[in-house]
């Protein structure tokens, strides 16, 4: 990485570094939030189909 830091100093180029640093960050964060979502819906639905569960259990013994 440095070696590259250094080919966009020599260039001018900080910028265009901070800009890709920047977009690289914001889509890592991004890709995280929507696994963490994902993971999420996948709880929430493990959980109601846990209650419906049991409400066929409690329904079928009452």
């Amino acid at each position: 990485m440095p070696d590259i830091t250094q080919e966009f100093a020599a260039r001018g180029d900080l910028a265009h570094l901070a800009l890709f640093l920047w977009a690289m960050g914001a889509s890592g964060l991004l890709i995280w939030t929507l696994k963490e979502l994902a993971a999420s819906n996948r709880r929430f639905n493990d959980f109601v189909s846990e209650i419906a569960r049991l409400n066929r259990m409690f329904r079928d013994h009452g």
